[in-house]
């Protein structure tokens, strides 16, 4: 018998949906409790998800004995008080992408998290889909060789709103905060997260935050990935890796892909590994496994490479002009 994590949700916006969603289909967790600012949309929330425990404040959600498990689902300023919130109160914590504002606050939420021992992972939820762990597989097999090329896009056309996430600087909008995170994590899986050289270039918008952004990384072992992101701009959604003696491809959209394609030789390999649930669910699943295990961080998604990320975003962000107002 799966003795199944019971999780709660702070903040029940849209990806918060997504991560119920999940939880849906997966066998070894349970959402019993929500938490909000406004009670009224805890329970609107809870009511769609069938979760027992609706709070009317995030201190009542951490304080939930009922809880072993917090999801982070607030917007991107304010992960750093509410991760602390609940790693003080003892909940483990599955913290929403990007991890920070900036790597000084991602180290913040590590520092406590490890001086508490308590659980904590960033939500990087495409590293966990099966076809990515595929990726792995083959990468960690040598099947290409050694890996020379990164190329991955995530882009999209939002309609301008001043006042929402993606576009206000109060909120720590722009494209490289929202969907570049997902680049840059997948060519630090491939390639690591220490690149040698950052340089990133963008197009900065009437609200003041990043529209559309490229960047290059360099790394000592004389690989280069080549990055974009956007959110007013739709682009194929491909991720590519070029080694010494092959290709893989995932095919769009590779974030939440379902398909990849081995090119080594003579040898051409497509893999087709459907998503249970709407993928959300891998992450959580992952979770479950370190608790149970007593692990404290996840060792496909380390926290020292999570804050190492951020470092990288900061050196974007420095490149292209972007800073935010709570910074």
């Amino acid at each position: 018998m799966i003795t199944p994590i019971r999780w709660g949700i702070l903040g029940p916006g849209s990806i918060a949906n997504q991560f119920a969603k999940g939880l849906q289909a997966a066998p070894d967790g349970q959402l019993v409790a929500v938490g909000s600012r406004d009670l009224q949309r805890a329970e609107a929330f809870a009511e769609q998800y069938d979760a027992p425990n609706r709070h009317g404040s995030y201190e009542e959600l951490v304080a939930d004995p009922e809880v072993d498990a917090i999801y982070v689902a607030t917007p991107h300023p304010f992960h750093k008080e509410n991760s602390i919130l609940c790693l003080e109160a003892g909940k483990a914590v599955l913290c929403e992408k990007p991890f920070t504002v900036n790597a000084a606050e991602a180290a913040e939420i590590v520092a406590v998290a490890r001086a508490k021992k308590v659980f904590l992972m960033e939500a990087m939820w495409s590293r966990y889909l099966p076809i990515i762990v595929q990726v792995r597989k083959w990468l960690d097999e040598g099947t290409i060789g050694i890996p020379l090329q990164v190329n991955a896009d995530f882009g999209f056309r939002a309609g301008i709103n001043p006042e929402g996430r993606l576009f206000s600087p109060a909120l720590a909008g722009g494209a490289l905060l929202d969907v570049g995170i997902y680049v840059v994590s997948f060519a630090a899986m491939v390639l690591g997260s220490d690149p040698e050289q950052v340089a990133a270039t963008a197009h900065i918008g009437e609200t003041g935050v990043d529209e559309n952004t490229g960047i290059l990384l360099r790394y000592k072992s004389g690989a280069v990935a080549t990055l974009s992101c956007a959110v007013r701009a739709s682009s194929p959604h491909m991720a590519r890796i070029v080694g010494s003696e092959g290709t893989i491809c995932v095919a769009a959209s590779w974030w939440k892909g379902e398909a990849a394609t081995l090119k080594a030789g003579d040898r051409e390999e497509v893999i087709e590994l459907p998503l249970a649930g709407n993928g959300y669910n891998y992450e959580a699943q992952e979770v479950a496994r370190c608790l149970a295990t007593g692990e404290l961080e996840s060792p496909i998604m380390p926290l020292d490479e999570t804050v190492a990320l951020m470092r990288i975003l900061d050196e974007a962000r420095a490149q292209i002009g972007l800073k935010y107002p709570m910074e």
